[in-house]
């Protein structure tokens, strides 16, 4: 798919510099004349191909057909709009995408966009994690939230119309149980470096004690290892996501480690006392969890 898709952005970079005008000289390309001023423009246009080419792949799925800029509005709040207010926490308790925002959502998550906005939560957080003064002690330690961070359910919401399908627990844990969920690359390069740096990884996740043996060979199939702890979710737990994720940093920190780091995609990951030294919160239109 990436091949595809650079190959696709190339062509029409390539048409796009044939067709301009220069009174320099010129040079041949598959039998092309184009103009001297365009080479400069054709050679990064190869360098993004090889960089698109080369990036790892989340899943093997096609974007929608249409622009990564149709921003589905017709009518009410554009879905762009829409997508900065769930982003700030200032839409909540919201129960599915707007059905009006299914093609722009999925051109988000599926044109590049959704992982060059991952990419640049991730620098930052590896860049504070570099900065950080360790105490040596094996007790700092990075709270990683699974699915939508470490994990992509991606292809299931791709199948379920990008989160403007009610939540249906069945098909979702269907899908969980077949241990198939891709890797967030962006998550992985993070989690790698803290590894590097001596801060050990916890997992915390809304998943259920009865998906434990699933979540940890999903996890170990997509080349995670060395964590201390999976933290999940009793199967009778009807509290809220924040309350159940606070009460267990909570015992981390009562048992004397020092969460250096806290990421995830939802707010409830990293909201709630003691959330951690600092936050990091990752892109997600898909869902809502409170």
């Amino acid at each position: 798919m990436a091949t595809t898709l650079a190959t696709a952005r190339l062509v029409l970079l390539v048409a796009l510099v044939a067709g301009s005008t220069s009174c320099g000289g010129a040079w041949e390309l598959s039998g092309l004349r184009m103009p001297t001023a365009a080479r400069a423009v054709q050679a990064a246009a190869e360098r993004f191909v090889e960089e698109e080419v080369a990036a790892p792949v989340i899943h093997a799925l096609r974007p929608l057909v249409g622009s990564a800029g149709d921003l589905g509005w017709r009518g009410g709040v554009p879905c762009d709009s829409w997508r900065l207010a769930v982003e700030t926490n200032n839409k909540r308790d919201w129960r599915t995408v707007p059905a009006r925002c299914e093609r722009y959502v999925g051109n988000y998550m599926l044109g590049g966009h959704y992982r060059r906005d991952s990419r640049v939560v991730i620098d930052e957080a590896v860049a504070y994690a570099e900065g950080l003064q360790l105490a040596g002690n094996g007790k700092e330690v990075w709270v990683f939230d699974i699915d939508e961070t470490a994990l992509s359910n991606l292809p299931y919401y791709a199948s379920n119309g990008f989160g403007t399908k009610p939540y249906d627990a069945t098909s979702f844990n269907a899908y969980v149980f077949a241990g198939s969920a891709p890797v967030l690359p962006e998550t992985q390069r993070l989690y790698n470096k803290l590894i590097s740096l001596g801060i050990t990884p916890v997992f915390l996740t809304g998943r259920r004690e009865n998906q434990r043996a699933i979540t940890v060979a999903n996890l170990r199939r997509e080349g995670y290892s060395g964590w201390m702890k999976l933290l999940l979710k009793p199967v009778g737990y009807n509290g809220t996501a924040i309350g159940f994720k606070s009460d267990e940093r909570r015992k981390l920190q009562d048992a004397g480690y020092v969460i250096v780091g806290n990421i995830g995609d939802q707010w409830s990951d990293i909201l709630g006392a003691p959330e951690g030294a600092r936050t990091f919160k990752l892109p997600d239109p898909l869902y809502y969890i409170g």
